[in-house]
């Protein structure tokens, strides 16, 4: 039996040292949430359970992913993990299959599965640059597949597609990473123009440069790194995965009720420049 905790409890337990007003926005909606084992994923699901939401957190790592879920539940919240590759159809299928199977319906998705790599265009290998775009092109379009006709069932709901700020400028040295997350807008866009009249809200986020496990062969162990990249943001720093996080709550949630098609900024203002 899931230890139950005050709202209170859970927002202290998840980070957050008072209850807001906001708290509790998708109270009696089920969440997927894709990329939860670390960074932007996770800072996601955590935000998600301090709303309410009930959770199915998916990702490639197990022994992260359960930890995920492990703090949630600790904190009185409701959340599973599926192991899964969101490049591969059949997994992306049984990840959906799994939410319904666990809580009988689907009401947002955030789709925030994705890797990273760095070589310039003419040295990135055919391989890596194939990888990049199964998992974060490919892999956020067959999420999309397999979870708007269980939205569809429900009357409505959001998804969340995590994209970047590679993907509205150029960016040195990341053709395959950025060309994914340019592609992400794009199929966002698509999408919400598809299912606008359906009751579905389609958005993306665009993060700037955050600290997360996916900069750490960057700003690890190297002030000098992380100062010079948040110096490359308006507002002087890097962001963090917790900020990305509000931002695609604030989508999921009925505030945003006339948001779709959207490629939301959370960057630092480095977009602006």
């Amino acid at each position: 039996m899931m230890r139950q905790y005050s709202r209170n409890a859970v927002a202290k337990r998840l980070g957050r040292e008072e209850l807001k007003e906001k708290m509790g926005r998708l109270q009696g909606k089920v969440a997927l949430v894709t990329g939860g084992s670390s960074g932007i994923g996770r800072a996601t699901a955590y935000a998600l359970a301090r709303e309410d939401a009930r959770l199915v957190v998916s990702g490639r790592n197990q022994e992260r992913g359960e930890e995920t879920v492990e703090r949630i539940t600790a904190a009185g919240g409701e959340a599973v993990f599926i192991k899964a590759e969101v490049s591969n159809a059949a997994e992306v299928e049984a990840i959906v299959a799994a939410v319904i199977a666990t809580y009988g319906r689907l009401d947002c998705a955030v789709n925030a599965a994705g890797v990273g790599l760095f070589a310039n265009t003419v040295d990135c290998p055919e391989r890596k640059w194939n990888r990049v775009l199964s998992v974060n092109l490919k892999g956020t379009w067959l999420c999309m597949k397999y979870e708007i006709p269980q939205l569809l069932k429900v009357g409505g709901g959001a998804i969340v597609n995590v994209s970047s700020i590679t993907g509205v400028t150029g960016v040195a040295n990341m053709p395959a990473y950025s060309a994914s997350k340019h592609g992400i807008i794009g199929l966002t866009k698509t999408a919400a123009l598809e299912y606008a009249k359906s009751g579905i809200r389609i958005n993306a986020v665009c993060p700037g440069s955050m600290k997360t496990p996916m900069q750490d062969p960057v700003i690890s162990g190297n002030p000098e790194a992380e100062a010079e990249l948040g110096a490359t943001h308006p507002i002087g720093r890097m962001g963090t995965a917790e900020e990305a996080a509000e931002a695609i709550v604030w989508l999921c949630s009925d505030a945003a009720s006339f948001v779709m098609g959207h490629a939301m900024m959370v960057d630092g203002g480095y977009a602006a420049q």
